[in-house]
């Protein structure tokens, strides 16, 4: 087999842009498509109207169900593509023509996510929001999966894997911070265009950084000098029943679906902790998650340095365990005599840590995974590897949408200062506690050592 050149940090670097990009897009969705189509009481005030029907499934808003429908679908198609793309015969490699026939109508579909023509609360607003909706997510798809397949590729070794894993998670937590300044954005437009306008030409601005980010590395790296780009014979469905097969990468995804439907909840409800628990202005989320990600970036050495000396499990099970002590203290928000600003910073800084561990280290357990599974069956099936994670977490991301939608309207009419106002958003924050820790304790069962053994095996003997 030809020796495929080692990645430099600068091409690392570059590859960790196009992350910054599509976490963009993700964070625009994640955190402001529930807050535009379900708005409080105080976005109404402000001049934010009903476009969706006020009516429910089941107990399941119409926004709800979009989200977790359009969660499904992208879940769905994660396999498809990946076996798609692991199979690919092309000049190219694999990967990158993914990357770059996906990259502008991902952004385009963000921007039309939030065009709603019709009249107010007009059940067309939704089916055509719903359509918009599963465009996003296959162009995500397409964009993402192969783009994750490319991380064991370019990171060849131990320290190469962590430092990409270090890289991209630098660039998401940019991308998703920009995403948060949403509101901030359309302040500075709200009086010109009004409340929906506002928005619509912010998240257009964004988008439109956001797919530059992601064509650079699909136009600056030759897939060819660093990657196996040899096709899989394997059927797609063949492939992801002998992924999910691998015991310690089933124990992984386990836990990650726990996890991130916790995250999902927290995410999701950010806006609404601020807005409604601590009684403060949406554009303070964004000072609050920049405090976040300073606090992370400050550990992001840390981690990079302890994860080589003690190994990814240790503080991998560390991090949920945090993560739920902070979703408990964010579920008491109003209840503590606490200014919220302080209260805020606290939750803010708090959350830093384990964000800092749990935004390098699953990439790179992943990729150690896939490597260790390459040794035992000879496949190259990283992308299926990938494709699988994502689509088991999202589809728990998917259930955290249902969740989160339907308990945010328990008590949702106690007006403001009553003592149930805002339950349903408290509730959300303690469910998210508890599946934390529950995806800690699964994940104890992840038998690192084995899989760091079959990998250094072989490279002893290659």
């Amino acid at each position: 087999m030809e020796t495929k050149k080692t990645a430099s940090n600068k091409v690392l670097w570059i590859f960790a842009v196009g992350q910054l990009g599509w976490s963009m897009l993700a964070g625009i969705i994640t955190n402001w498509l529930v807050f535009f189509y379900q708005p409080n009481q105080d976005e109404l005030a402000k001049g934010q109207i009903l476009f969706l029907p006020k009516i429910t499934f089941f107990g399941l808003t119409i926004i709800g169900l979009i989200t977790a429908v359009g969660r499904i679908f992208d879940a769905v198609t994660d396999p498809l593509i990946a076996g798609f793309s692991d199979s690919m015969k092309h000049k190219l490699g694999r990967r990158i023509p993914f990357m770059r026939f996906a990259a502008v109508p991902f952004g385009v579909v963000t921007v039309l996510i939030f065009f709603t023509p019709f009249e107010a609360e007009s059940m067309n607003n939704a089916i055509l929001l719903f359509i918009f909706a599963m465009l996003f997510y296959f162009c995500m798809t397409c964009y993402c999966t192969p783009y994750n397949a490319l991380i064991p590729e370019l990171g060849r070794t131990q320290n190469a894997r962590i430092n990409l894993s270090t890289f991209i998670s630098v660039t998401y937590f940019f991308g998703t911070a920009i995403a948060y300044l949403v509101p901030n954005i359309a302040g500075l437009f709200l009086t010109k265009l009004g409340y929906a306008a506002s928005y619509r030409i912010t998240i257009a601005i964004i988008a439109a950084i956001a797919v530059i980010c992601m064509l650079i590395p699909s136009f600056l790296i030759d897939e060819n000098l660093y990657a196996d780009t040899t096709p899989t014979k394997s059927s797609a469905f063949r492939s992801l029943l002998s992924t999910i097969k691998n015991k310690e990468f089933l124990i992984f995804v386990c836990s990650d679906i726990l996890y991130w439907i916790g995250l999902t909840l927290f995410q999701t409800g950010l806006s609404f902790y601020i807005t409604v628990l601590l009684g403060m202005s949406p554009s303070m989320t964004f000072p609050l998650f920049a405090v976040m990600t300073a606090v992370s970036l400050i550990f992001y050495p840390l981690v990079n340095i302890f994860s080589k000396m003690l190994g990814k499990k240790k503080l991998i099970a560390f991090a949920f365990l945090f993560f739920s002590f902070t979703f408990f203290i964010t579920s008491a928000a109003g209840y503590i005599s606490i200014p919220p600003m302080i209260y805020g910073v606290a939750i803010a800084v708090l959350a830093a840590v384990p964000m800092a561990i749990l935004g390098i280290l699953p990439q790179a357990v992943v990729a150690d995974i896939s490597e260790a599974d390459k040794v035992d069956t000879g496949e190259s099936r990283q992308g299926m590897f990938y494709a699988a994670r994502t689509f088991a977490f999202k589809l728990g991301q998917s259930l955290a949408m249902l969740m989160f939608t339907s308990m945010a309207t328990i008590k949702a009419n106690v007006p403001k200062g009553e003592k149930y106002y805002g339950l349903g958003y408290r509730c959300t924050a303690l469910l998210a506690a508890v599946l934390c820790l529950l995806g800690g304790l699964v994940f104890l069962q992840y038998n690192e050592k084995k899989v760091i053994s079959q990998i250094e095996e072989e490279q002893k003997n290659a």
